[in-house]
């Protein structure tokens, strides 16, 4: 099985509005690189809030395919 077009525009979305998120929290000039694992750290911390408040499940924040 392999994710759906909208499946992946989802999760291009998400990898780039926490990387954004990230960005916006650095207090100074510096800036810093794509790094999918960091995005990834942070990405998951939030679907971990967000499907503990019941907002939406794990596939519909961040969709995977299940091996």
């Amino acid at each position: 099985m392999e994710l759906s077009n909208k499946q992946i525009e989802r999760q291009d979305f998400v990898d780039n509005a926490t990387f954004e998120f990230i960005k916006s929290l650095i207090p100074n000039d510096k800036q810093i690189d794509w790094d999918i694992e960091s995005i990834g750290i942070v990405r998951d911390a939030v679907c971990k809030v967000l499907v503990a408040k019941q907002v939406c499940t794990e596939q519909e924040f961040y969709p995977f395919v299940k091996e």
